[in-house]
């Protein structure tokens, strides 16, 4: 069975990680995979909006450690046993970034290391009750390299994220909500539930207009105000144009809910 299942419902693509019985531990076809869904997602008009989650118990307990022990899979010190000959922006986290579809992680379990920063780089995070985010990379003599030295800063502010780097404490449900690392805790069995309830609600808004709202999120992220307001506008011009915006207009003044196009 493939390492990563891909389906697409009612506008909703469910990327879910497949290795169960390793905690879905990151494999190299995972790897590959995962990258390639979240684009074929991003390009596919009738995907508005992707649920990444994972089979079993657990999210993603990160790099197989089994396998970097024995001196291969992801993370391994075997000459060719790594990434290295991918360029950063071929790499799943950065193509998680880099996608205007929104993405909607549902903790259905713990997420550890990679699985961690996999989860930070998702716009919306519902999380088990029973589940834990785990940053442990200081015990492992490691940093986060996919992405969460640079979330984690701007998620929670310096000093939290530096209390969240040194101690490398598990931290349950309840911690990660008050600290603003998750959107929603959700009873474990309710999360599939959960996740599918605010997709839908995200799918059913106009589609060029939430994936402009990511982009000029993350745009903004770098960009001074005044830039960043101008090209809001520009954007704004041409979503004016479009048979969304006039959907939505006819809906409010109908009072009726829309029906979006995409165009």
């Amino acid at each position: 069975m493939a390492d990563l299942l891909y389906e697409v419902s009612d506008h909703v693509a469910t990327i879910t990680l497949n290795r169960p019985e390793r905690m879905n531990a990151i494999s190299f076809e995972m790897l590959e995979l995962l990258g390639q869904r979240l684009l074929d997602a991003d390009r596919d008009p009738e995907v508005r909006v992707v649920i990444l989650t994972g089979a079993g118990r657990g999210f993603c307990s990160g790099m197989d450690m089994k396998d970097a022990a024995e001196g291969k899979g992801i993370g391994g010190v075997l000459p060719g046993a790594g990434v290295s000959h991918w360029g950063t922006r071929e790499l799943p986290t950065t193509i998680l970034h880099e996608v205007d579809v929104p993405v909607l992680c549902a903790l259905n379990g713990s997420a550890a290391g990679y699985g961690l920063d996999l989860a930070l780089g998702c716009d919306i995070r519902l999380m088990s009750d029973q589940a834990k985010l785990v940053p442990g990379f200081a015990r492992r003599g490691i940093v986060p390299e996919s992405g969460g030295t640079w979330y984690l800063p701007r998620l929670v502010g310096w000093a939290r994220a530096c209390e969240i780097g040194f101690l490398a404490d598990d931290l349950p449900a309840g911690r990660a909500l008050e600290l603003g690392l998750v959107n929603a805790v959700v009873p474990a069995a309710g999360v599939p539930a959960e996740a599918r309830r605010w997709a839908a609600k995200i799918a059913a808004n106009a589609p060029l207009a939430v994936k402009a709202i990511k982009r000029f999120y993350r745009h903004g992220l770098s960009e001074d105000f005044a830039s960043h307001s101008h090209h809001v506008l520009m954007q704004l011009m041409l979503l004016f144009r479009s048979e969304d915006f006039r959907e939505g207009m006819m809906a409010f003044l109908e009072r009726r809910e829309p029906r979006f196009q995409g165009r």
